[in-house]
């Protein structure tokens, strides 16, 4: 009897001890399973969080960038300085965007229509992070994302009323470029502004080349109620069109030069 009750003690034992490496076992797998899937997925995860971080700081500080320089768009200040946060990104003064604007005007002198034709660069004040690009462009600021679609991240400054329109023109001239992590300012310093006013107009045609061209015929459509004629994607171009006849409308452009320095 004795010997019975030995062996089965040592049986019990055993099993305890083979059950206790089992659990062991099984822990182990379960935390090798957790350290994979944080590997495979929770560091991906971290990652998209500091970019999608970074993307909504340099959206906050265009919004910042783009109501200072306004300012010296439209003459308030004569200079104006804004700090940039970069993180593995590039700020630039880049692009040649443009704007074409033809209008119908009455000559009242001949009792005739003429074509009158307004004629600017723009560029861009842009930060590129990866495949992101944020730009600040003629007193608008502007995201867009892998996808290529551009979402408005500031509004441009048009101003439109029953017998009035009036468009910016803002012309960023300069080369400077700056790249890597750490704070740059951009220097914004205004030049001479100019006032072209256009009276009796029947038709508008706004013509918009730049890399934010969608969003552009998004905001000339739903802000400016005008008809979009066609989107040229191989240029990036947007064509838009409006008719203020038999009630004719006076179309003021506000053209401002600045020289803007990334530092």
């Amino acid at each position: 009897m004795g010997y019975m009750e030995s062996s089965l003690n040592d049986l019990k034992y055993s099993e305890e001890a083979v059950s206790e490496v089992v659990d062991f076992s099984i822990t182990m797998g379960i935390m090798l399973l957790a350290i994979a899937i944080i590997g495979t997925a929770g560091f991906p995860l971290v990652e998209y969080m500091q970019e999608a971080q970074h993307t909504e700081n340099i959206k906050q500080s265009f919004t910042v960038l783009t109501s200072n320089i306004n300012k010296v768009a439209f003459g308030s200040s004569p200079s104006q300085s804004v700090e940039i946060k970069l993180h593995e990104s590039t700020t630039a003064v880049t692009g040649t965007s443009s704007i074409i604007v033809d209008m119908r005007v009455w000559n009242s002198s001949t009792g005739t229509v003429d074509t009158e034709s307004f004629d600017r660069q723009l560029r861009v004040i842009e930060n590129r992070y990866q495949e992101r690009s944020i730009g600040y462009e003629n007193t608008g600021a502007w995201a867009k994302y892998e996808r290529e679609k551009v979402v408005m991240v500031s509004k441009p400054n048009f101003a439109v009323s029953a017998n009035l329109l009036m468009i910016p023109a803002v012309m960023v001239s300069g080369s400077s470029s700056v790249s890597g992590t750490g704070l740059v300012r951009v220097v914004c310093d205004g030049g001479v502004p100019s006032v072209h006013r256009y009276q009796n107009v029947s038709m508008v045609n706004i013509t918009i080349g730049s890399e934010y061209y969608d969003g552009w015929g998004r905001f000339l459509n739903e802000t400016l109620g005008m008809r979009i004629t066609s989107y040229d994607t191989a240029n990036n171009t947007v064509f838009a069109s409006k008719q203020y006849s038999p009630d004719n409308i006076d179309v003021v452009i506000v053209y401002s030069p600045m020289r803007v320095t990334i530092q």
